[in-house]
């Protein structure tokens, strides 16, 4: 039987600080989307829908970004589509393709919430952290999502 490898005090520091500060953080950044009718994940929808060639991503990518379900996914269109921000479009070349597309409505909340939203990441984590730290937080994200996937 494998002997349990204990977490050191700055073991624990860090996974208790990234388990508390990453909640409150994210109940934050929510409550800044909020008053536009969106929540964090709706607004995360759009941004990547706003990055994508065309302003349109297949689903199943999207669902891929977002780390969804396609049911997961379903759900989280329902409120953007009936809000009629994104609408849904079938390939013309492959009808079992389906693409998320931001409306012209979607583009304009996205413009208005954006600023807000990168205002507030900024004041909440990254104006708090050196270029190194930036780096670091990066890199070690980095790794764990490699690992993640690998497994």
């Amino acid at each position: 039987m494998a002997r349990t490898r204990w977490l050191d005090p700055d073991e624990m520091r860090a996974w208790r600080s990234y388990i508390t500060t990453s909640v409150d953080l994210m109940k934050a950044l929510e409550s800044d989307v909020s008053p536009y009718g969106i929540t964090m994940g709706d607004y995360q929808l759009l941004a990547m829908i706003s990055e994508a060639q065309d302003s349109r991503l297949r689903l199943c990518d999207l669902a891929e970004q977002l780390r969804l379900t396609r049911g997961g996914l379903t759900r989280r269109m329902d409120g953007v589509l009936s809000q009629g921000l994104v609408r849904r479009v079938q390939d013309d070349r492959d009808r079992r393709v389906a693409f998320a597309e931001l409306t012209a409505k979607g583009w304009t909340l996205l413009k208005r919430v954006a600023p807000i939203h990168l205002a507030s990441v900024r004041r909440l984590m990254i104006d708090h952290l050196s270029r190194a730290e930036i780096k670091a937080i990066g890199s070690a994200f980095g790794k764990i999502e490699a690992n993640l996937r690998e497994s």
